[in-house]
């Protein structure tokens, strides 16, 4: 900074101030300066900046898959409403592990962020004493935690599970089988499988058709090995929900190689409306949700967030994003 100004003759304070767009620099000297700036490829010291103004201008955001759409059209989302208000994301990748989340909230506090985003998957006690003593806002987003940090984005996993479940027993299918992942603690596919399980007991069904397998996230391949031996497991079953729609197009794939009609021998339903379930053949029936808006609603929750006064009435501890149940192919009608 003392090289810009001795290069535009003026002081260091006035080369802040044209960076920081001051309203006491005239509009000549700010454009004078930010020239020499850009001549000389000098780029401030954020970090520096932060000390007087005690703003990082970051957001931490943790996310357990990099190769999850899902999670890619979220984020992309919650950036692009972001950098409207100057804000950047510093992304971590826990790969659905806790110890890594902590690991990862731990060095990401040392770099002051304005904001935490992550989503709920379960977390160690650790974790949550560090979120609960940082002195900025916590956002938990895609599932509605039992004991929440801070605030929240996002819906229930357990009650988009239990109503796919409870229509599936209304369009008459009574022996349905549940396929998640067996590595999975406390996540999202755990709740939708205590969805499943919650929704049978209560039509007096039994949930003992559960076939639980790697590590999350599940894969196509993980439901084409499940496909591949099903019979060998359910072959009584009329319908299976899967945990997402990567294991069911698996399914329908091992299926088809076996000579197995779906919908006509056994339905099959997944979870997330990804595109490859729209697409399939038949097009699978889902549980679809909004990966876009969960995104938008948390970049509108920052914003209002960092912009509320302490007279501005309060922000609502929880932001609602609506599921719907999609019917296709893989299901037949009522």
């Amino acid at each position: 900074m003392e090289d810009v100004a001795r290069a535009a003759g003026v002081s260091r304070m006035t080369v802040s101030r044209a960076l920081r767009s001051d309203g006491s620099v005239s509009d000549k000297t700010r454009a004078r300066i930010l020239k020499i700036v850009k001549k000389m490829n000098y780029v401030p010291d954020q970090s520096a900046g932060s000390l007087s103004t005690k703003r990082s201008g970051f957001v931490a955001t943790l996310v357990p898959s990099l190769n999850n759409l899902h999670f890619a059209e979220s984020i992309q989302a919650l950036n692009e409403s972001l950098e409207i208000i100057g804000l950047q994301i510093i992304l971590g990748h826990t790969d659905y592990s806790t110890s890594r989340e902590e690991r990862l909230i731990e060095s990401m506090l040392k770099r002051r962020p304005e904001v935490i985003v992550l989503p709920f998957d379960g977390h160690t006690e650790r974790t949550v004493q560090l979120l609960k003593q940082v002195n900025v806002p916590v956002i938990e987003h895609w599932e509605i935690p039992p004991t929440p940090i801070d605030y929240t984005v996002g819906f229930s996993n357990k009650a988009a599970a239990l109503e796919m479940t409870t229509a599936l027993i209304e369009r008459g299918y009574k022996r349905i089988a549940f396929v998640s992942e067996a590595e999975d603690a406390w996540t999202r596919g755990a709740a939708r499988r205590a969805g499943f399980i919650e929704a049978m007991e209560q039509a007096g069904l039994s949930a003992h058709r559960m076939i639980r397998y790697g590590k999350p996230p599940m894969s196509i391949e993980d439901g084409y090995q499940i496909g591949s031996a099903f019979k060998h497991h359910f072959g009584d079953a009329d319908c299976i929900f899967c945990v997402s729609d990567a294991p069911a197009f698996g399914l329908l794939s091992a299926f088809k190689e076996q000579g197995l009609a779906v919908p006509d021998d056994i339905a099959i339903v997944g979870f997330g409306n990804f595109e490859l379930s729209r697409f399939a053949s038949p097009s699978l029936s889902t549980v679809e949700v909004d990966p876009r808006g969960i995104g938008r609603a948390t970049g509108e929750l920052i914003k209002n967030l960092l912009g509320r006064s302490s007279d501005d009435p309060p922000i609502p501890r929880h932001t609602a994003i609506d599921f719907k149940l999609t019917w296709r192919e893989s299901t037949k009608n009522p």
